[in-house]
């Protein structure tokens, strides 16, 4: 095996993404306080081209140094908006007809791998600040919660990590259609 070049990878250029038909789903950041974890959420949200990002509260915001540091210009190929609450996203998501999930450790919550998608225009997923998680007040607005199974000791993932695993389970049911 001989690892590929990235010339022989054939990525789109930023304004092919721009142009290209996107994974409908947007990735709401409440109050992530990391932009470090900014970054990366950025750049999972390049690799499987979703919709957009919504960065909301005190998430910070491109450009910035340190979002670049993990996004690699991630934060230029991906559609971002900022909100003041992500409550907020939320209700503008619902407005269009999404349907949002927090990502979120909660009584009757959904497991990953039991997700199901229907006929909705789209989809959101809300993830939360490294310490609190998502918001209750977010959680209530929310159309239900997806629960990442865990089996060690701790009860949580950072959450660009959570972002990368669940943003790739949508992506896995919905980018049919979608060309390279």
């Amino acid at each position: 095996m001989r690892k590929l070049r990235t010339v022989e990878m054939r990525r789109l250029s930023v304004e092919q993404f721009h142009e290209a038909r996107k994974t409908p789903l947007v990735v709401v950041l409440d109050d992530v306080r990391s932009l470090y974890n900014v970054g990366s959420v950025f750049r999972s949200c390049d690799a499987f081209r979703v919709e957009a990002i919504y960065l909301c509260g005190i998430t910070a915001t491109p450009p910035h140094p340190e979002i670049h540091k993990t996004a690699l210009g991630a934060e230029d190929s991906v559609a971002w908006k900022h909100f003041d609450s992500a409550t907020e996203a939320v209700e503008e998501l619902q407005g269009r007809g999404y349907k949002v999930w927090a990502t979120e450790q909660v009584e009757g919550s959904t497991k990953l791998q039991h997700l199901t998608t229907g006929d909705a225009p789209g989809y959101a997923v809300v993830l939360g600040n490294e310490v609190k998680g998502v918001a209750q007040t977010t959680v209530d607005k929310c159309d239900g919660c997806l629960e990442i199974p865990q089996f060690g000791t701790k009860h949580s993932l950072n959450v660009s990590v959570t972002a990368g695993i669940v943003v790739w389970e949508f992506a896995r049911r919905l980018i049919s259609g979608l060309k390279q």
